[in-house]
């Protein structure tokens, strides 16, 4: 346990934001929106991250086929700087053309981008610094469809310190291949339920409430291994699956918020779903093995522990959780009053 404890810690602290900043899915991604009208109208919606009073300096570089009909409209909400802009094309052709975010390539920062054309025709894409532009093809293919969200679900496990806290308290509590193979299937087959169910609609639930509720889970698990390693019953001891299976319908919930900035294409819609979730299983995947390969190396350096040094993983995990639980609490009373 010391050993497990100390691994915890390490993963605890590489796996933080960088900048010491204790919040989780808080990349804040830049969100450039395009959506033709009949008629060749187009509106443009360009929603920036903001850092204090300062907006992020980068600005999108669009077709030129596209013409601005007078100034854009500018406000400012908590967090982020939004433009919106309405164009009409000049004539000339727009498929083929190429989107570029100027500037990203210098921050540290994504930008998700949607177009929705007038014939039914969705796009989607993440630029990144290091591949700040997209052309627009004719029609996503089913290799770019399959392709694109299975990155974005990817990038979006491995980037969500609060999912990967939550399976790394599920490891610390589980032994046995076996019983924990069968709890992260729980927790798979949980939030696939939920993620398919709200991204198709059927479901329906404020993103704030369930990102606390995700991080309430994390505090409950942390509870958990400090009463397991005291030796009290302990319900996720005994039944890991069940807890897996609960509180991974909130964390299907919470997948879909994300899934759902970048907008699924209207002629892929199970394709793009599966994917995602594929993408989010392969996260997790690389996640639980690298934990794993990290163990087996720990398991062959002996490093003498102190008694009680196993408390350090699920007081530093819990401590993170309580601050989160807390802060996303603040966040549901705000915006409900």
């Amino acid at each position: 346990m010391p050993r497990i404890a100390l691994l915890a810690t390490i993963l605890l602290i590489s796996g933080l934001p960088p900048g010491g900043d204790a919040r989780a899915h808080e990349i804040r991604p830049a969100l450039l929106e395009i959506t033709e009208r009949e008629g060749g109208w187009f509106d443009v919606t360009w929603k920036v991250p903001t850092r204090g009073d300062r907006v992020l300096g980068m600005e999108p570089r669009l077709p030129a086929s596209l013409v601005p009909l007078g100034p854009p409209s500018e406000r400012v909400v908590p967090g982020a700087w939004i433009q919106q802009t309405t164009y009409k094309r000049d004539g000339g052709a727009f498929v083929g053309e190429t989107i570029t975010v100027d500037g990203l390539s210098v921050l540290q920062t994504d930008v998700l981008l949607r177009i929705d054309l007038a014939d039914g025709t969705s796009h989607s894409a993440i630029l990144r610094p290091g591949s700040p532009s997209f052309e627009i093809p004719a029609r996503a293919g089913k290799a770019e469809v399959s392709w694109s969200y299975w990155r974005m679900g990817v990038t979006h496990i491995l980037e969500g310190v609060d999912h990967l806290l939550f399976l790394l308290a599920l490891m610390l509590i589980v032994s046995g291949f076996g019983r924990l193979l069968k709890t992260i299937t729980a927790f798979t087959l949980a939030h696939s339920l939920t993620l398919g169910l709200a991204t198709l609609g059927v479901v329906n639930v404020p993103p704030a409430p369930t990102e606390a509720v995700i991080s309430l889970s994390i505090l409950f698990l942390a509870v958990e291994i400090v009463r397991m390693g005291e030796g009290e019953p302990s319900l996720t001891a005994r039944r890991p699956w069940l807890v897996a299976l609960a509180f991974g319908l909130f964390h299907g919930l919470g997948f879909a918020g994300a899934l759902s900035e970048v907008g699924v294409p209207a002629h892929e819609v199970p394709l793009a779903l599966l994917m995602f979730n594929v993408g989010v299983e392969t996260g997790q995947i690389l996640f639980v093995a690298a934990v794993f390969a990290a163990l087996a190396l720990v398991r062959r350096i002996r490093i003498p522990a102190p008694d009680g040094v196993w408390r350090l993983a699920p007081y530093a995990i819990g401590s993170l959780a309580a601050f989160w639980t807390i802060d996303r609490l603040v966040t549901v009373v705000t915006r409900s009053s």
